[in-house]
């Protein structure tokens, strides 16, 4: 399995790794979120904007959140995240997902190592590469 990320140019002009993915809303619809591939992000986390947007009733959150800013006040939501693979399927995870509820605590959704520990992560700056892979595909690092 591969999913393809990519390079996303954010408004402070420094790209970042994300993926791409869908998030299931409390009427079954998906919205569409960026989330950025952080391997030292112990788990995934949902932005305030789209916590909002997914309609979800609010659950206590398990523990809190922290990071460089310091703690933010968090919630967590049940939910499906889907992922596209670059074969055209896709894979969903359901899952309880953290969410901030401070609009100004965090930009992007986060990937974290709860997902991505599933994966080797793919995350090249000079090759312009952004991709998890999994099963049947590999990566081989060489010399020239």
């Amino acid at each position: 399995m591969r999913i393809n990320g990519e390079w996303l140019l954010c408004e402070d002009g420094i790209a970042r790794p994300i993926v791409r993915g869908r998030v299931q809303t409390v009427t079954g619809a998906w919205v569409v979120a960026d989330f950025l591939l952080d391997i030292g992000a112990d788990r995934t986390v949902l932005n305030a904007d789209l916590l909002s947007q997914l309609g979800l009733p609010l659950l206590e959150a398990e523990e809190g959140l922290s990071g460089l800013g310091g703690t933010a006040d968090s919630v967590a939501v049940e939910t499906k995240l889907l992922l596209n693979r670059d074969d055209g399927g896709t894979v969903v995870f359901n899952s309880r997902w953290a969410a901030v509820t401070d609009p100004v605590a965090l930009d992007l959704c986060i990937l974290g190592r709860d997902l991505t520990d599933l994966f080797a992560v793919i995350i090249d700056r000079p090759g312009v590469v952004v991709c998890l892979l999994n099963q049947r595909h590999r990566y081989a690092i060489t010399q020239d």
